[in-house]
C-alpha cells in the first residue's frame, strides 16, 4: 500500500505548511513526515493518512493507490 501521487501533491502545495496539516489531523509531524517520505510503512486504510487526507480535502479512497497502480521510484 502506498499514497497516492493525488494525496503527495495537495499535502505539498497546500497553503499551509505540512506540519499545521499534521496538527490539525491530530497526527505527530514527525510521524507523518517518516509516512509521507516512506521511513514508516503505509497500512491500509491507515487512520493517520485519513485524517491528513479529510483535512486537505481528500476521501480516504483518494489517499491511496489503488491495487496495481502503485507509484514507481521515479514518479515521486
Amino acid at each position: 500500500m502506498s499514497l497516492s501521487r493525488q494525496f503527495l501533491i495537495r499535502l505539498k502545495l497546500h497553503a499551509s505548511p505540512a506540519y499545521k496539516i499534521a496538527q490539525r489531523a491530530g497526527v505527530n509531524a514527525n510521524t507523518l513526515s517518516r509516512l509521507i517520505n516512506g521511513i514508516d510503512p503505509v497500512k491500509p486504510q491507515d487512520e493517520r493518512i485519513i485524517s491528513v487526507g479529510q483535512v486537505i480535502g481528500l476521501s480516504p479512497s483518494e489517499c491511496f493507490e489503488k491495487e496495481g497502480e502503485e507509484m514507481t521510484r521515479e514518479h515521486k
